[in-house]
């Protein structure tokens, strides 16, 4: 006798556009690029933001954004490669915030969880892309994993200098470095783990995080959201997110879309009106393969 399948409820259907300001499109696999586009946009996913991980992707971001008219980017090195930052990299990446669908300096930060930096260099670079975005007026995004004090302490000596703050993307932390970074004036970046089970910790600092310093993301293709678990992520997930931290919140989800748009936009595209720009007709990017050591 075969096992019945078991039904997953729909993705909610919602009014107001919403923009996924964090995943990692050149990691996608599965559907074609384009299908995921495509679904994304009918799902009222009005804006994405690819990010920017390593030397080898800071080109790929540029193309999606050059090719895709509801696609930005930003350029920066992750902690896992900080390795791999120098002169020419750093060159690269001022190079990448010239173009005008680039929104930020990111993904930047510290992760003594994996290490696969030694840790005075991720301090190193995250201190010399911190230097960056001041230099360009850009805000920041940033990964921290098991590497609170450290975080803390790097983004105090900076913070008052970036006039933009930025966002802790995923924030899985604790809620003494929330309400530091929330009385810096970041923002927080919530994501799939909101729905996990035995993420209470993350919920407790999504109850705390007032509604104008919250932002949404998917963080795809990791970390997809209840009740998906298991399918590669996408931005088309993000209403699941989105109902969970509403919930979480106490609030009803058009209320927070409405605010979680004021304020992706307050942060990313200032004085930008929501209407999508027009293809440039770039040719698309390569492709790159599916590598999951970023979330």
């Amino acid at each position: 006798m075969s096992r019945k399948k078991k039904t997953r409820p729909p993705i909610p259907r919602v009014k107001t556009p919403l923009v996924e300001t964090h995943c990692h499109l050149d990691y996608l696999s599965g559907e074609l690029l384009e299908q995921i586009l495509e679904r994304s946009r009918q799902g009222g996913i009005e804006r994405i933001i690819s990010i920017a991980v390593s030397p080898g992707n800071l080109d790929a971001v540029l193309g999606l954004t050059r090719h895709y008219p509801q696609v930005w980017g930003t350029q920066g090195i992750h902690p896992h490669e900080a390795g791999t930052f120098n002169a020419a990299v750093a060159a690269r990446i001022l190079t990448g915030l010239q173009q005008p669908r680039i929104v930020a300096v990111g993904e930047i930060g510290l992760d003594y969880y994996y290490d696969h930096a030694k840790r005075e260099v991720q301090r190193r670079v995250f201190e010399r892309q911190l230097q960056i975005a001041v230099d360009q007026d850009l805000p920041i995004v940033v990964h921290t994993r098991d590497a609170e004090d450290d975080t803390r302490d790097i983004l105090a000596n900076f913070s008052r200098q970036l006039r933009r703050k930025g966002v802790i993307h995923s924030f899985t932390s604790s809620l003494a470095l929330a309400e530091f970074c929330l009385g810096e004036g970041f923002l927080l970046g919530f994501n799939g783990i909101a729905t996990f089970r035995g993420a209470d910790n993350v919920r407790e600092v999504i109850a705390a995080t007032p509604l104008p310093q919250l932002l949404l993301e998917t963080d795809a293709p990791y970390l997809t959201p209840e009740p998906y678990r298991g399918k590669p992520n996408a931005p088309f997930y993000l209403p699941l997110v989105a109902q969970c931290v509403a919930r979480t919140k106490g609030c009803e989800i058009e209320t927070l879309l409405q605010q979680a748009r004021d304020n992706s936009y307050r942060l990313f595209f200032p004085g930008q009106s929501p209407q999508r720009e027009q293809d440039t007709g770039d040719p698309p990017p390569q492709r790159l393969p599916f590598a999951p050591r970023y979330a």
